[in-house]
């Protein structure tokens, strides 16, 4: 592509105005100077407003407490970016060259303004603003260059009429159940200089695929190439070339080809087909590896290299079926990667923050980690949020996570239809051009959707039938055709998940914890064929907590009575379920513990039912894997300090290629009872003997009846292998704990997280507060060492082992680990496991150190610097009173 001189590193500077003040500069009445609201500060551009604002002292920490609110006015004023640089020079070796000024991400309007001179207006955030700037300063002249942005659109948040849409802004940032209104302003992506020589790369499209009957790897190429020369190069000899080669990941060249560039000025198509013996094939994790291939192109004539262009690419057949005893009217929801169904297990994912523009490459490669640690393989990338950044699906590809990216579109309640406004679907068809040719090429991409809960009518998801759907899919045909185009998600025939059989194909639904036993039989029963969005709420951290609210909130209250935790999260309020489960809340730290708990006691059971129906089922998209605002309490795995949830873990287990577990419509049982349990096993991809082995046991430990189950598993179905049954024990506090091991013929048997029933006759997990006088001990195995990065290159990455012992006399229930220093992000090997007395556990704790984070003090970035290493503590349920 044409070579990009980046502009992120010269000195930018911010100002403040009221609107149209800086078009004006002076008073019309008095002729004074208009000297704006803020004075000129330091700027970060890619950025935000918002991350400038507070660094120069004007905003205080819009995270904390109500601050949010008292930053409003700043999505309504007009704010300019100034810099200088000097033209560069351009080389001699070229016969023709052009300069395009290009802003890659203008949030949102924007007029840009070269030494004074107009160089035109733009709207839109993911269209880059270009502008052709050759010959405008000489080699070396000082470039003043400014960008006014204009104030923020009044664009709809969550509630409001998706037919009045008019923007393709982020919505999320005007108010969603995650978020807050805190509406982003600012250049978002990088700003360039494009240098252009006579002929270059304009466009790319790539697809993979493997001939059926051969097995050679196929790769179809069409180069769209520009050229500036005129007619009269006709004559000159020596005609330009494309060359394009294809390297294996070991860095063998595998494949090449060369062609012609027709010389004259304009656009031209050129296409290639290779062919690639014995291909690496890609799959998504899980499922086998993520060998890339590297592709590169050069035009090279008269000696000179025109241009070149790279980009790894993987090889691999995709395809979309429909599912098992599937309706004939449905959808196909499996999809085939190398002529293997794959069960999908993954997140949707929102915007890393609500200030976008300023997430770094470090938060993009953590969420990968999460992601890949977490057994997912598909990432929904929300219509709601944005096209993320090139680089999350640069990740995706090298770590086997699927992409689902959606249009961007969304639902507002009051209506939920598509937007036909002839300027809007102008405007998003340009957009949805924008993101099917910039990310077409990418293999981890397998689904485009034309948003989030788009309906025709309540509870009636929007068709192909419906313009603005019918366009985009028109779109999807002609710029990626190997690609399924969903209309909506979830699409239908009806919304939510219902107890109604034989109308559930893709739903969404619910968000909430359904009570016992209302959560067990809903799920149980359900027959839906996917499931694209569903949650269970649970309150973040106390670590993180404590880091946005002030210390005279933090007592553990209902949302209805706080006016702060309302703006951190009041959908997600767990207060009066969690006081039914447990009988009192006690500590902030003990409610974190207790909503945790249910959030992944809900979450689990909801994935291990939908895998039970595998394939008929087609997989589960939790929601959310993360957040972009500081929540009390949300419905995400991993908090916006990334601390891992309960239900982060405890989603891990059936996220896994190998997993079993018990089937249950409750959680409460009456002593004597008898206790009716299936017992399921997967094993991804592979059938192998399988052996399960179940215990039944007391908070002491003690075995009260244990049974085996052996079977042959299925490669892509759930195996029923028998039945857990008998009587309900009686225990002395009223808890029972169900263990499974499972085993299989080449590897250790796996000790998986117990599932707690009851049989007290109050609250029935109140019997579990007593277990605060657990006693566990952790011993360190190893010192700190420094590993390889899996994610992100160069990353100090450090990892150690630990010892964890149950050493008192009742069960510790949900043993996690924190680190305690703040100056690292953490993942274990497993977390919010339960030992019993006696037992130990070895467990491999991955640090990496923090970065990226927005709004820190000047002391806080001091104190990320220098050598301090890890510190881990241990904790159990009720034990975390720091």
């Amino acid at each position: 592509m044409p070579k990009e001189l980046s502009l992120r590193d010269c000195r930018w500077e911010l100002k403040g105005f009221w609107p149209w003040v800086p078009l004006k500069g002076t008073s019309m009445e008095i002729g004074n100077e208009l000297l704006g609201v803020t004075e000129w500060m330091p700027a970060t551009v890619p950025g935000g407003v918002h991350q400038d604002l507070f660094r120069a002292g004007h905003i205080e920490h819009p995270y904390e407490d109500l601050n949010s609110i008292r930053c409003e006015w700043v999505e309504n004023r007009w704010w300019v970016y100034r810099t200088e640089f000097a033209m560069p020079a351009l080389e001699a070796s070229a016969s023709v060259q052009a300069i395009d000024l290009v802003c890659k991400g203008i949030d949102y309007e924007a007029l840009i303004y070269w030494n004074g001179r107009l160089l035109g207006e733009h709207r839109g955030m993911y269209e880059p603003a270009r502008f052709p700037v050759t010959g405008l300063s000489a080699e070396g002249e000082s470039v003043e260059l400014l960008i006014v942005l204009k104030h923020a659109p009044d664009e709809m948040g969550q509630i409001g009429k998706t037919s009045e849409t008019f923007t393709q802004k982020s919505r999320f940032n005007y108010k969603w159940d995650f978020s807050t209104r805190l509406v982003n302003i600012g250049l978002w992506d990088d700003v360039v200089l494009e240098v252009k020589q006579t002929y270059s790369i304009k466009e790319v499209a790539v697809h993979t695929d493997v001939d059926a009957v051969s097995g050679q790897g196929m790769v179809d190429m069409r180069f769209t190439v520009d050229s500036t020369a005129g007619n009269g190069d006709a004559a000159v000899g020596d005609q330009p070339k494309l060359h394009v080669t294809v390297v294996s990941p070991e860095g063998k060249e595998v494949g090449s080809c060369v062609a012609d560039v027709v010389v004259g000025s304009g656009l031209e198509n050129v296409t290639f087909q290779l062919a690639i013996d014995n291909p690496q094939l890609w799959y998504p994790n899980g499922y086998g590896e993520q060998p890339l291939y590297a592709l590169h192109a050069r035009i090279i004539g008269r000696g000179v290299l025109y241009d070149a262009w790279e980009q790894r690419i993987g090889i691999r057949s995709i395809a979309y079926v429909q599912n098992e005893d599937s309706p004939e009217d449905a959808l196909p929801y499996t999809i085939v990667i190398n002529g293997q169904r794959i069960y999908i297990r993954g997140a949707n994912v929102t915007p890393l923050d609500h200030l976008y523009g300023n997430v770094g490459a470090e938060r993009y490669e953590w969420l990968v980690h999460l992601a890949k640690k977490a057994n997912m393989n598909m990432l929904r990338i929300w219509g709601g949020g944005i096209i993320e950044k090139p680089y999350l699906y640069e990740l995706c590809d090298r770590h086997g996570l699927m992409i689902w990216q959606e249009f961007i579109q969304s639902s507002s309640g009051v209506d939920n239809e598509p937007s036909k406004k002839p300027a809007f679907l102008e405007l998003i068809s340009r957009t949805a051009v924008q993101a099917l040719k910039t990310r077409r090429n990418h293999v981890s991409l397998a689904v485009w959707s034309g948003g989030n809960e788009l309906m025709s009518a309540p509870n009636v998801p929007s068709t192909y039938e419906d313009k603005n759907l019918a366009m985009l899919k028109a779109l999807v045909a002609e710029h990626d055709a190997q690609r399924l185009f969903l209309p909506t998600s979830a699409s239908g025939p009806v919304q939510y998940i219902t107890h109604e059989k034989g109308v559930s194909h893709d739903v969404h639904g619910h968000w909430k914890y359904q009570g016992n036993p209302g959560h067990y039989e809903l799920y149980s029963d359900a027959d839906h064929l996917f499931h694209s969005e569903f949650g269970v709420d649970g309150l973040s951290s106390v670590k993180s907590i404590r880091k946005f609210i002030g210390e005279r909130w933090r007592e553990p209250v209902s949302m209805r009575d706080s006016l702060v935790w309302r703006h951190h999260g009041e959908w997600w309020d767990t207060y009066d379920r969690d006081l039914e489960m447990f009988g009192s809340i006690g500590s902030l730290s003990l409610f974190a513990d207790m909503s945790q708990w249910m959030q992944a006691e809900g979450l689990r059971f909801i994935l291990e039912a939908n895998r039970r129906r595998a394939f008929r089922n087609s997989g589960s998209l939790i929601w959310q894997l993360n957040e972009p605002w500081p929540n009390v309490s949300c419905t995400n795995l991993v908090d916006y300090y990334n601390e891992t949830k309960m239900a982060y873990y405890w989603a891990r287990q059936p996220f896994a290629p190998n997993h079993a577990w018990i089937s249950y419509r409750k959680l409460h049982y009456a002593t004597g009872e008898r206790l009716a349990l299936p017992v399921y096993a997967a094993t991804d991809g592979i059938s192998v003997p399988v052996t399960v082995h179940a215990e039944v046991l007391n908070t002491a430990g003690n075995l009260l009846y244990s049974g085996t189950w052996s079977a042959m598993s299925r490669p892509d179905a759930a195996v029923c292998l028998g039945e857990l049954d008998c009587p309900v024990p009686s225990t002395d506090d009223g808890l029972f704990y169900v263990r499974l091991r499972m085993g299989l013929p080449d590897r250790s048997v796996d000790l998986l997280a117990p599932y707690i029933f009851s049989t007290h006759e109050g609250a029935l997990y109140e019997p579990a507060l007593s277990l605060s006088r657990a006693s566990v001990a952790m011993t360190a195995l190893e010192t700190w060492r420094l590993v390889s990065a899996e994610v992100g290159e160069g990353a100090s990455v450090l990892e150690r082992s630990y010892l964890i012992e149950n050493k008192g006399t009742t069960a510790a229930l949900h043993i996690y680990p924190q680190e305690k220093t703040d100056l690292y992000w953490i993942t274990a090997s497993d977390a919010y496991f339960t030992l019993f007395p006696g037992e130990s556990r070895i467990v491999r704790m991955t640090c990496r150190r923090r970065a990226g984070e927005l709004f820190l003090t000047e002391d806080g970035e001091q104190s990320a610097q220098g050598e301090i290493l890890p510190e881990i503590k241990i904790y159990a349920f009720g034990s975390n009173e720091d």
